[in-house]
């Protein structure tokens, strides 16, 4: 394996070093209003209106795992399905974590244009990416994805490197497989070069208020989200309890989350019915 592939892979998996908690409390972040869990929202310019929190499916995400395929199909779809019950659209998974036939089953019995599913693809040139949209549309058992993103982009030049790959999604927008395209960001120079260039629409990005798997400092991330936004960016927040290390401080998590006014949505990963509905819970408590 290649140094830089090495390197790509280690950090979609284990997330970049964390930088330490810092004295925040919940109070802190003032928030303008109140908001839900199941709020509609739209994804910057592209028209996609989905529900302000997604779940995810890739806790830990790696290797065709995750704690949430951990379930099982049936656990997992059925979770999904209870999110959908309490009014949450927006379906997170990735051929990385190995999600996509637990999406699957929830679809089965969804209307499809009542879902936002969003995936990524961690290849980067125009053959695999071709592959990858056949695959993953049998997979999901769906003519189209709502949002397909280059999956854990790590190169300050990325979009120069991987201008094949990212034409192939482009041309798939226009057939109506795909609604919009992207990438997933995992260091703060392909979020930069992810805030300039006008092909990405929408950004998964790393963002929690003490920095814990993040691509830089907050206030350096935030700063580049705010450039996002101006242009017109969709920008989904995920890691918003730094991959587990927030799990005692919630609250603080998701208040700096809602504060920011620069995220469209942000994507938790629940591991259970209970663990969902506090997080819906926790939302609108906010």
């Amino acid at each position: 394996m290649k140094r830089r592939e090495f390197i790509r892979q280690t950090s979609c998996g284990m997330g970049a070093a964390w930088l330490g908690v810092k004295g925040f409390t919940a109070s802190a972040f003032a928030l303008p209003r109140k908001f839900s869990a199941s709020d509609t929202v739209t994804i910057g310019k592209t028209g996609i209106t989905t529900s302000r929190l997604a779940m995810g499916t890739g806790t830990v995400g790696s290797g065709h795992h995750s704690h949430q395929t951990a379930l099982g199909v049936k656990g997992l779809s059925d979770l999904l399905l209870n999110g959908h019950d309490q009014g949450l659209r927006f379906f997170d998974a990735a051929d990385t974590y190995g999600s996509h036939p637990h999406v699957a089953e929830a679809l089965k019995h969804l209307r499809r244009d009542q879902v936002t599913v969003l995936t990524k693809t961690a290849s980067r040139d125009a053959a695999g990416i071709r592959a990858d949209l056949d695959r993953f549309r049998r997979e999901l058992g769906t003519d189209y994805l709502d949002i397909c993103l280059m999956h854990c982009v790590t190169e300050g030049d990325w979009t120069e490197q991987y201008r094949g790959a990212m034409d192939v999604l482009s041309e798939a927008k226009e057939k109506g497989i795909i609604r919009a395209h992207g990438c997933s960001c995992h260091t703060i120079e392909a979020l930069r070069a992810a805030a300039r260039s006008p092909w990405v629409e929408v950004d998964l990005v790393r963002i929690n208020p003490v920095g814990s798997h993040m691509d830089a400092d907050p206030a350096i991330v935030v700063s580049v989200l705010q450039e996002m936004k101006a242009a017109g960016k969709g920008i989904v927040g995920m890691k918003i309890l730094g991959q587990g290390d927030m799990r005692n401080r919630q609250d603080e998590a998701i208040r700096y989350a809602l504060s920011l006014g620069v995220l469209d949505a942000f994507t938790i990963g629940a591991e259970s019915k209970s663990e969902q509905q506090d997080l819906i819970r926790r939302i609108a408590a906010a």
